[in-house]
């Protein structure tokens, strides 16, 4: 796979600094039953890299400590995880919202028969990835078979109440480009989202995050391979809009790897821009990034990171172009 940090590094971007902490969003290893052609974590059913009990742990305590009203649980697939339950049950005892983005596919693997009533039980919010409402545009991204089911799991959390017009259990959708384009106007895509699946599939949903595919891992390499990587950047810079670095995720939420490792967003940890490791990177994937270069989850425990510099590089006019791009979809409407 090719490495585009190195690449990214030659962008400049506007500085940025943290304020407080109001997400945690942690990544528990990279296991995941699919592989798609977008994913930027480069996560599959090979992967093994997971998170231990002790860092687990840590979570619920770092939570208390920077009174962190929500975690925000990704992968790979979270759920693999043999801690997830139980972290999603600590974290609620704590009165934290707990998000659980999902691939949707999970809830039909073997031994996630009961997943979907889990986490209606809990209170969960799900993020819901379904790049597209046709099944040949997805499948084509991730895998034969896996729109019917990403179907049949999202009736199933309608069934459950996820989705209502009351509110009371969200669904949201996540919708990722075919390829090195920008995603249209996300009003106008979560209108067609509501009409096709409604009428389709009898199927509803709370919101509709329009993402841009960040040009890193999986995506980036491709981009690299097909001669498109440089086309890619240049749109990005090209759609940057200033008004948006007032809303990009990284000023309020912290990612931690799978190591309990932390970085300023969920793409930073892909490029193994570690914080608070003045200046030192390497790419995740390759092991370069050494655990003792940068902050850990268990320094939460006593520091609060507000005002502290963002790492930044060229990926980050993913986040801004256009309408802007961020884990909760555009940052304007």
């Amino acid at each position: 796979m090719h490495a585009t940090l190195p690449l990214l590094e030659t962008h400049r971007f506007p500085p940025l600094r943290r304020d407080a902490t109001a997400t945690l969003q942690v990544n528990l290893g990279y296991r995941c039953n699919q592989s798609c052609v977008h994913c930027h974590v480069n996560a599959g059913p090979g992967r093994t890299e997971m998170m231990d009990e002790e860092t687990l742990a840590l979570i619920p305590r770092v939570l208390a400590a920077r009174a962190i009203g929500t975690l925000d649980l990704t992968g790979g697939a979270p759920e693999l995880h043999p801690g997830f339950r139980g972290l999603v049950r600590a974290a609620r005892a704590l009165g934290v919202r707990v998000i659980d983005r999902c691939n949707l596919t999970i809830l039909s693997e073997p031994g996630q028969e009961d997943l979907a009533e889990f986490l209606a039980e809990q209170g969960v919010e799900v993020v819901a990835s379904l790049p597209c409402y046709a099944a040949d545009n997805v499948d084509r991204q991730r895998g034969k078979g896996v729109f019917e089911r990403s179907i049949a799991g999202l009736q199933r959390l309608n069934a459950l109440g996820y989705g209502q017009p009351d509110g009371t259990r969200v669904l949201n959708l996540v919708y990722n480009p075919q390829g090195p384009v920008l995603p249209p106007d996300q009003a106008r895509l979560e209108a067609d989202y509501r009409r096709e699946l409604a009428a389709n599939f009898g199927i509803v949903f709370t919101r509709l995050f329009a993402l841009a595919n960040m040009p890193i891992q999986r995506f980036g390499s491709t981009l690299i391979s097909k001669g498109q990587f440089n086309a890619y950047m240049a749109l990005l810079q090209a759609s940057h809009r200033e008004e948006n670095l007032a809303a990009v995720m990284c000023r309020a939420l912290l990612s931690v790897d799978w190591q309990g490792r932390l970085y300023d967003c969920d793409f930073n940890q892909q490029l193994g821009l570690l914080l608070g490791a003045d200046g030192v990177a390497g790419d995740v994937q390759e092991g370069v990034a050494s655990r003792s270069r940068g902050l850990h989850l268990r320094d939460l425990l006593t520091r609060d990171l507000a005002g502290a510099p963002i790492r930044v590089a060229g990926h980050c006019f993913g986040c801004t172009a256009g309408s802007g791009s961020s884990c909760g979809g555009a940052l304007k409407g």
